[in-house]
């Protein structure tokens, strides 16, 4: 039985620039500022949105556990800030042949929401490929990939795949913990130095998109 292959979105079939990550920040930022009135300065809440995601791995979860903004709710907010950014994405040449040429099944498996999913997907070129095979976290009522491995099983029953039949590929170490923890084989896709290369819980790296897709067709028959 082949296996399946199971891809973040954000900065997996995408690249996200510097230039693009300082503009979630932002967003993340106006949202707490706009929506819940924290009371900082956009700069402030900008640098402690990059202070969360070095300590939680997540960008939102500071303002929640410091202002008490539910985590659902910023979440919402904060991708309604994402959606003006989605137009500024430099999609991959020639991927949507690249991803048809594996032999594996392939779904989505993403953070975020899956109104942004959908309209990430249309402007990368692959919403027909991955059409009704793509899942947000909001899909399980949740709102992170790097909690607890539930969220992963509650997947893999929702594809009928047993998780030890599936190959999670991510930028995040922090989402493949959790992946492997469900039983997953677990891939990290990076782009500058394997900054997780120690880390057990990762099977495989490899640099970039295309390196990524041979290397599932040579290291595990996709």
């Amino acid at each position: 039985m082949p296996k399946t292959i199971i891809w973040d979105l954000d900065n997996t079939l995408y690249f996200e620039t510097d230039e693009y990550k300082n503009k979630l920040n932002e967003a993340t930022a106006k949202a707490a500022i706009e929506e819940f009135n924290i009371p900082l300065d956009f700069r402030t809440a900008t640098e402690k949105v990059k202070e969360s995601y070095a300590t939680y791995r997540d960008g939102l979860e500071i303002f929640s556990r410091e202002y008490g903004i539910p985590h659902k709710d910023l979440y919402i907010s904060y991708h309604n800030y994402k959606s003006e950014l989605i137009k500024t994405i430099a999609p991959y040449e020639g991927l949507p042949a690249r991803l048809a040429s594996l032999k594996c099944p392939q779904y989505i498996f993403s953070t975020s929401s899956k109104d942004i999913c959908e309209k990430i997907l249309k402007h990368i070129g692959l919403y027909d490929f991955f059409a009704e095979r793509f899942f947000s976290v909001e899909d399980f009522d949740v709102y992170k990939k790097n909690e607890n491995a539930d969220v992963y099983k509650r997947l893999c029953r929702t594809i009928n795949v047993a998780p030890a039949d599936c190959i999670f590929v991510d930028d995040s170490y922090s989402n493949l913990d959790f992946a492997k923890q469900c039983g997953m084989t677990t891939v990290r896709i990076y782009y500058g130095s394997n900054s997780a290369k120690d880390m057990p819980f990762i099977d495989v790296a490899y640099k970039g998109i295309e390196a990524c897709i041979d290397g599932l067709k040579k290291d595990f028959g996709c």
